[in-house]
């Protein structure tokens, strides 16, 4: 009966820990706009590409910045390699909501395929989101490249 009686607790603990851990559907929603942005690269597809970002998006890669025509460009256009093929990996940190607005930052780990080569990119990025019609879109991308081999 004892044992019964302080494993309640701990029990109980865990589970309230893990509830605090779980992402909102906002969360998740932002989180899964980032996702489907990225497969929209993969996937060299520039309209789900511009379905998932607003118009005027700003990305910050390399030193430079870039808007949407930029980002097509030079992952979409110019991309011309037969064997092309982008497998992404999202490492959560942290994703916040308020009203309109949220902010996620993650680690991303891309393998990219092409022209034969593999190579294996890693970043830490920050991206802000707004929602536009009920449907988050992402607004700016901040990206810091970690590692590339």
């Amino acid at each position: 009966m004892k044992k019964t009686i302080l494993l309640l607790p701990a029990i109980l603990y865990l589970v309230l820990l893990q509830a605090q851990q779980s992402a909102t559907t906002n969360q998740q929603a932002i989180q899964q706009t980032v996702i489907k942005l990225f497969d929209a690269l993969s996937n060299r597809d520039s309209v789900s590409l511009k379905n998932y970002s607003t118009a005027d998006i700003t990305l910050y890669e390399y030193g430079q910045v870039w808007n949407l025509d930029t980002l097509i460009l030079r992952a979409i256009t110019l991309n011309k390699s037969t064997d092309f093929k982008r497998n992404n990996t999202f490492e959560f940190i942290n994703t916040t909501v308020d009203k309109n607005t949220g902010w996620v930052t993650y680690r991303l780990l891309s393998e990219i395929f092409k022209d034969g080569k593999q190579v294996t990119v890693q970043w830490l990025e920050t991206v802000a989101l707004v929602k536009e019609k009920k449907q988050w879109k992402v607004k700016h991308l901040h990206s810091t490249l970690i590692k590339r081999s």
